[in-house]
């Protein structure tokens, strides 16, 4: 018999996901989506930053996680090389973590489009000027190459043919809670195609 009781219960890993989240937007001061994104690079050395997940889509085994970057970053490259990737969602107000790891494609159509409308002028405008990942001279070449952008697709940018969204598709999602005398509650669920989502509880 289960016991995935309060907040563990349920038969869908997203709507999980999207609970905890949810919750996480009324305790957390800043970022309560904040993700650090794990990949490696082509010596297989790992690589890890924080970026903002955006969107937590579907249901069952046809879920993922969406965010949005220049494809030609570090984490695009290593991504398109790979097609794997990694990341932990902790929040320090709720004693909480959920930990995925997937297999990623890209997000490049008509969502991504309409998420990038949806950014501030400026941060559209940044994307178009910002060669990221790669070496810069000074914030004021980095201010300057905004500025050109502004004259060049004035106050409606499209959105660059470099940037778009990544989707992961994750194989396994851990589900963290903090416990008293550290005797942590965790639950992963392994995708298998054929059966569906396995869950098991781990020793913390």
């Amino acid at each position: 018999m289960s016991d995935r009781t309060g907040i563990f219960a349920g038969d869908d890993p997203f709507d999980i996901a999207r609970e905890w989240l949810d919750e996480a937007g009324k305790s957390e001061p800043n970022d309560p989506n904040a993700i650090a994104l794990a990949t490696v690079d082509d010596a297989g050395l790992p690589d890890v930053r924080m970026v903002l997940l955006k969107e937590i889509e579907g249901h069952g085994t046809e879920g993922a996680f969406v965010f949005y970057t220049n494809y030609e970053s570090a984490k695009g490259r290593q991504i398109e090389a790979t097609g794997k990737a990694a990341f932990v969602m902790h929040w320090k107000t709720l004693r909480r973590q959920i930990r995925v790891r997937g297999l990623v494609t890209r997000e490049d159509g008509p969502k991504a489009d309409e998420y990038f409308a949806s950014r501030s002028l400026q941060s559209r405008l940044g994307a178009w000027a910002s060669a990221q990942s790669r070496p810069l001279d000074s914030r004021g070449q980095l201010v300057g190459a905004a500025a050109k952008q502004g004259i060049i697709h004035g106050t409606n940018p499209k959105r660059p043919p470099f940037w778009g969204g990544f989707r992961i598709a994750p194989v396994q999602i851990e589900f963290w809670s903090d416990g008293a005398f550290r005797l942590h509650d965790r639950f992963v669920w392994t995708k298998d195609l054929r059966s569906g989502w396995k869950v098991q509880r781990l020793s913390p």
